[in-house]
């Protein structure tokens, strides 16, 4: 519920942004945080190790699971052969003549028992019929067989396999949060390397346009001193050559403002040609928060997604040498069964459903694979040793990252010093440049190199600026710190 809450506010927010069109860096983030595709892959991603590990637990109880047959045969089972079945279906004819020869003697012997004999002959044909019956009674009728089990199987011992695989599902899911939080930095940093450098092109166009304002007013001085003879065509040909170089560059900064404006919609899932305005666009100066370039290793271990991916990963290899072990040991399990068939056999052979239940166990010892075992598992440990140089490479280059990035932390402050010392000597150049020019004093080409020289100071501090801004950036990006 949670989750569905979250993102339902942000498309609310981002429907809100998208009316008023004005974007503060916070917005930006929460927006491009939403609507990253590679950021709800991973989340989806999360979902799946849940679930994969939700299954994996389902190993350690019973399973149940039941099966049905029919089966039609051509022909049916028989209890007697031919010859055993005309021997009882002809009892009483085959006997007749026996008896009746047995009879005349017993008659001849003792004249009394010739009505019993008399009675006993009557009772033969009725031998026939119970031959016949007694042959239909041993008629199996298994033409049309049925038959089903339910069956109960409980793993007792598999080697420690289901262990090891409930631990691997385990570090798979944090594992993909891990990577899902990797993702939002980066998604973090190149969002805000987008706003920040809007921000440094919303300046660069506002000094390009001082800057053409200023070679205007230089233009429109020069025609008025040719007019008065005290200056030359040349002088007025050089401030228009200036002239058109501003106002070209004037249109470079507008068409890359434009771009980048773009780039930072794409970002934020906003239509690229929908207006924006950004919060910070208005200041005068950007203001630079007091970045500490000491820095603890110990911090970017912990912090740092890459780090704890690959610890995991380990964890993961190793586990995987004892799922590739468990597969060459002894497995026991718990079995039970019960069973019906029709026809049944438990009263002769009735064309009827009955069953019975059975209770038992199974065990699976693996006894010679020819050293398949032995090379699996050294091969899985093969893997697990890779893993764990991964992470120590990571470790070093993590060390050498977050130094690089302290060090351009120092770099970017010590040039923001520097830019701002040359900005106030440009402007002071410039401000004694044109009054000389007023006193003529100054040549135009004088004036000329100090508006330029103002210009470039000028655009070295939006620079510097901007540098200290994204390198404070990528200092919490190495130290994974940055939220």
């Amino acid at each position: 519920m949670k989750k569905v809450f979250f993102l339902t506010f942000l498309l609310s927010f981002t429907f809100t942004v998208k009316a008023q069109s004005f974007l503060s860096l916070d917005s930006c983030r929460a927006l491009a945080l939403a609507n990253n595709k590679d950021l709800l892959i991973s989340n989806e991603k999360i979902n799946a190790a849940h679930y994969q590990r939700k299954a994996a637990f389902t190993n350690y109880l019973p399973n149940f699971s039941a099966t049905g047959a029919y089966m039609r045969n051509q022909k049916e089972f028989s209890l007697l052969n031919n010859d055993q079945k005309a021997a009882l279906s002809g009892l009483g004819t085959n006997l007749a003549v026996p008896f009746q020869q047995a009879a005349h003697e017993i008659v001849t012997a003792y004249p009394d028992l010739a009505p019993l004999i008399s009675s006993l002959s009557g009772a033969l044909p009725a031998l026939d019929q119970a031959g016949n019956s007694l042959v239909d009674a041993l008629r199996t009728d298994t033409r049309n067989v049925y038959a089903g089990a339910i069956t109960l199987t409980q793993p007792l011992y598999m080697g420690g396999k289901i262990r090891a695989y409930n631990k691997i599902t385990k570090y798979a899911e944090e594992l993909a949060q891990e990577q899902h939080h990797g993702g939002m930095q980066e998604v973090i940093m190149s969002t805000d390397q987008a706003y920040w450098q809007v921000i440094s092109l919303v300046n660069k166009k506002k000094l390009a346009e001082g800057y053409l304002k200023l070679l205007q007013q230089l233009d429109s001085d020069v025609e008025k001193m040719i007019n008065e003879g005290v200056a030359t065509k040349a002088d007025g040909l050089s401030v228009r050559v200036k002239v058109n170089e501003a106002e070209m560059t004037l249109t470079k900064v507008e068409d890359g403002l434009s771009l980048a404006r773009m780039l930072l919609c794409q970002l934020c899932g906003i239509d690229l040609s929908s207006p924006i305005t950004l919060a910070d666009e208005n200041m005068e100066d950007i203001p630079l928060l007091t970045t500490d370039p000491h820095f603890d290793l110990s911090t970017a271990y912990e912090n740092r997604p890459e780090i704890r991916s690959l610890e995991l990963a380990t964890q993961i290899y190793k586990q995987k040498v004892n799922v590739t072990r468990a597969e060459h040991l002894p497995s026991i399990a718990l079995m039970g069964n019960y069973m019906v068939t029709n026809p049944s056999v438990f009263n002769s052979f009735e064309n009827k459903f009955k069953g019975m239940w059975n209770v038992g166990v199974m065990v699976q010892i693996p006894i010679w694979h020819w050293g398949e075992g032995i090379y699996k598992t050294r091969a899985a440990k093969a893997e697990a040793r890779i893993a764990q140089y991964q992470l120590q490479d990571a470790r070093e280059k993590i060390e050498l990252q977050v130094n690089q990035a302290a060090f351009k932390v120092k770099e970017a402050g010590k040039k923001l010093v520097m830019s701002s010392k040359n900005m106030e000597k440009a402007e002071e150049n410039l401000r004694y440049a044109t009054l000389g020019f007023k006193e003529g004093v100054i040549a135009t080409s004088n004036v000329l190199e100090a508006q330029t020289a103002w210009l470039s100071a000028h655009s070295e501090k939006i620079d510097a600026q901007i540098d200290v801004k994204l390198t404070e950036i990528y200092l919490k990006k190495s130290l994974g710190t940055l939220k």
